[in-house]
């Protein structure tokens, strides 16, 4: 199953000149709608759903005013409201723009990048720059909850499958996660992998239900953001869960992670780094 079609234009699957001076053309969107009309969400539908797209952007590097070398890393923070994502590579090419370009602070560039990326996506994200004093905050943290991945199961359905879900007739609250998520870009068909994280209250979903369905994932093509919405969508239709967040975190690909997050409540989640990240 594919999300949709895809412009062929998108730099994904294609050579491309990488600039070395500031280049914001090198931006190109991913519009939402053409994934969501797969889980009901057409025109001016509302969303049933709350979130971010968080992207942590390890390669970044820019001149300071005097020409010497200054790195970063970028935490870029983009709303489920906005209409388009921003096509992961053509974001590696114009965050590459600014190696050999001479900006006059950090903050500067933060702007900078607010703006750009603000203009691609058609709404307003939130830019963080964490400079090497403040590495040792992005420290790996183990997964909190039940890991799933220990349910001795067998797998069948390797095509997403939401009729594999079940509930039991207690309520709990609790998170659930797994690791063992493999889902393909639609554009160069290279896999993804994620950990998948599942906190809710509600009837009980049975582990090893949630399992399957997560496996069934493993020949789907689809960019990491509708991804995690079909999953949202899925366990809310089928486990009718009160409250529900669900979160993956991607593992990197050209110095890029994404990590997106879809939810019942309006509240945020931190941006800790999974083992694999």
């Amino acid at each position: 199953m594919i999300d949709g079609q895809y412009s062929t234009d998108l730099p994904l699957g294609h050579p491309a000149f990488a600039s070395t001076s500031y280049d914001p053309d090198q931006l190109r969107s991913v519009s939402r709608k053409i994934a969501r009309k797969g889980i009901g969400i057409v025109d001016n539908s509302p969303l049933f759903f709350f979130g971010e797209d968080i992207w942590n952007c390890w390669e970044l590097s820019w001149l300071d005013s005097k020409g010497k070398p200054v790195i970063a890393v970028a935490e870029i923070r983009i709303p489920v409201t906005t209409p388009n994502m921003v096509e992961s590579k053509s974001l590696k090419l114009y965050l590459n723009s600014f190696s050999m370009t001479r900006i006059k602070s950090p903050e500067t560039l933060r702007q900078t990048l607010a703006r750009d990326i603000g203009r691609i996506v058609e709404g307003t994200v939130s830019i963080q720059l964490i400079l090497p004093d403040a590495f040792g905050q992005l420290g790996i943290m183990e997964p909190e909850g039940i890991c799933i991945d220990r349910q001795h199961i067998t797998v069948t359905e390797f095509n997403i499958n939401p009729n594999l879900l079940n509930v039991e007739n207690h309520r709990i609250s609790e998170t659930l996660f797994s690791r063992l998520i493999r889902t393909n870009c639609p554009v160069t068909g290279q896999p993804d992998w994620a950990t998948v994280y599942v906190t809710y209250t509600g009837s009980r979903i049975r582990p090893d239900s949630l399992l399957r369905y997560f496996v069934s994932f493993r020949q789907h093509q689809g960019f990491h953001e509708s991804c995690v919405e079909i999953m949202f969508y899925h366990i809310l239709q089928k486990c009718r869960p009160e409250t529900l967040t669900l979160s993956a975190r991607f593992t990197r690909r050209g110095g890029i992670d994404i990590n997106p997050f879809r939810s019942t409540e309006t509240s945020s989640i931190s941006n800790f780094r999974d083992p694999r990240q």
